[in-house]
This record gives C-alpha cells, structure tokens and sequence, in this order.
C-alpha cells in the first residue's frame, strides 16, 4: 500500500539520492533540464500488434496524423517503432521496419516535430536517425559499440533501456529481483561510460517496466510497477535523467485504463522521472503541470525543482 509512512520512509533511506541533480537532455538543437520542466514522448506505433490500441498509425499519414495531435497536446518528441515488443507480435523483418519509418519520420522533422525512433537493430536505427530523428530509445544491449558510434554520427541522444536478454523481444530471465537498483546502476553505469566515450552527447536510462520482466498476474505486475516508479529516484546518480514508460494496468483500470497513466505520472513525479513516455499525452501534461503547481505552496508558479514538497 502507498501511504505517507512508507514515502517518508523511502525518502529518509536514501537522502542523497534524492537530492542528486542531473545533466540536462538534449533534443535536436535544444537542451532540457527535466527537472525544472518534465518531457514527455509521445508514442506512435507503426505496428499493428502493438497493445494499445489507440497509439496504433493504420498508414504514413495516419502515424503523422496522431503525432501531430500529441506534439499539439504538448509532447516534446514522439517516440516511433515499427515493431512491437510483446513477446507474441509478429516479427518485422528489416526493411518493412525501415519502409514504415523512414516517410513517417521525415515528414515530421520536416513539420519541426522531434523524433525518437524506437530501435534494437543497427540497419532500423540507421534508418530511422538517417530520417531525421534526434533520438534512439534503445531498447536491446547487445550490440552497444556499434548504436553507440551511429547516435554520436547523428549528434543524437541514446535512451538506455534496462532489458534481460539482447533485445526486449528475446528476454532471457523471468525472475523478478526484490531491489533490482543495485544491479541497474552498475550496468547502465558501464553502458553509459562506454557511450560517452564513443560520442554520445546526451544520454537517459529507462528502466524497462514494459518489458523488462516477465510476470503472469498482471496485478502483481502493476505493483511492481508502481514500486519501481516510486524508487526512480535511486537511479539519479548515475547523473543522467531517468526514463519511464508509464504503465497503463489494463486489469485494474480496465473500462478506464486510459486514466492508468496518469495515476502511474503522480508516482513518476514523486519518484523523480524526467522524461515520461506515454500514450496519453494531454492527460499526463495535465497531471504534471497539476503536481508543478501544488509543488509552490502557492500555486502561482512552478517548484524550485520539478519534485518540491506538496505544502
């Protein structure tokens, strides 16, 4: 259960975590401090097995469609994948994944929209930045030298994603460590000194909660979920932002699980997160903004830090 106790509890445990600031993110041309004001990544899929629905682009100009409506509603990038990462999705061989990315992509660079592409394979990546986008939300870990030295090529930031196995479609552990933090700050720490010294200008790390393990009760799921939005914050010493794919808890939201996000937003909030990936872009700025200002005391102006005490 989430109560005051076990917040100040946490909170008290790890005190300089909580205090560590972050380097800023870059996106494109400009630089972004996610504390002082959180981003937020859109999200279009280009395939249709991807689980929510509403996020699916049936075509180019449906995927340019949706991501225009998402920057309208204050996205700062929209994050765009050719394949999903359920485990029970169909495979998109290379060049189907480059063929759908690459019109969506330069349409909306050319539109002054910015890009993430959503990639684990060399050749969809080179693709994707090729097109214009100014990030790469990696999401495998085994061929780092090689995404690494492309993003520095293209001048763009990596999000680094926490996944068991190579890639998120080819998880190889099932078992869900009690406090997996430890573990994620030595390999994001490795991972994000090797990308620094190939070239890349600007990282973040995700911790995977979409797919980064694997558990059969979907309730048991989500609270592992809102464990580790919550402990986000532990993470901030590695010094860059952290990145989360909010849930959306389809068994217990159900007929409302397009308000899931923004409840998981408030524990991402409270946790610490910079750059929040979702689905529900209008409904999460709302929250964000919302937490922003109670975060004064006043409600006349944004918090010193984007996490201030609710007073």
């Amino acid at each position: 259960m989430i109560t005051l106790a076990a917040l100040a509890e946490l909170a008290g445990r790890y005190p300089d975590d909580l205090a560590t600031r972050v380097a800023p993110l870059q996106i494109g041309d400009r630089m972004v401090d996610t504390d002082q004001r959180p981003t937020l990544m859109g999200v279009v899929n280009l395939s249709r097995d991807s689980s929510y629905r509403d996020s699916i682009a049936v075509s180019t100009d449906s995927a340019v469609r949706k991501a225009k409506v998402q920057s309208a509603a204050g996205a700062d990038l929209i994050d765009v994948g050719a394949e999903s990462t359920r485990a029970t999705a169909a495979r998109a061989d290379l060049a189907e994944q480059q063929a759908l990315l690459t019109p969506v992509i330069e349409q909306l660079t050319a539109a002054g929209i910015a890009v993430s592409v959503e990639a684990y394979q060399e050749p969809v990546a080179r693709a994707g930045l090729a097109a214009g986008a100014r990030v790469l939300n990696l999401t495998g870990s085994d061929d780092d030298d090689r995404m690494f030295t492309l993003a520095a090529e293209h001048d763009a930031t990596v999000v680094l994603c926490h996944v068991l196995g190579p890639n998120a479609r080819a998880l190889t552990e099932d078992a869900v460590d009690t406090d997996p933090v430890p573990g994620m700050l030595d390999t994001f720490g490795s991972r994000i000194e090797r990308a620094r010294q190939l070239g890349v200008p600007s990282l973040a790390v995700d911790p995977g909660l979409g797919f980064g393990f694997h558990l059969d009760d979907q309730r048991v799921r989500a609270r592992h979920q809102a464990a580790a939005l919550l402990h986000t914050f532990r993470l901030r010493r590695l010094g860059v932002p952290v990145c989360h794919a909010l849930p959306h808890a389809f068994d217990i939201f159900e007929d409302q699980y397009r308000s899931g996000e923004g409840f998981f937003a408030v524990l991402a909030h409270l946790g610490g997160t910079g750059v929040y990936r979702t689905h529900e872009v209008s409904l999460v700025r709302s929250v964000l903004d919302a937490m922003r200002s109670f975060g004064t005391g006043d409600g006349t102006g944004p918090a010193e830090d984007g996490r201030g005490p609710i007073t």
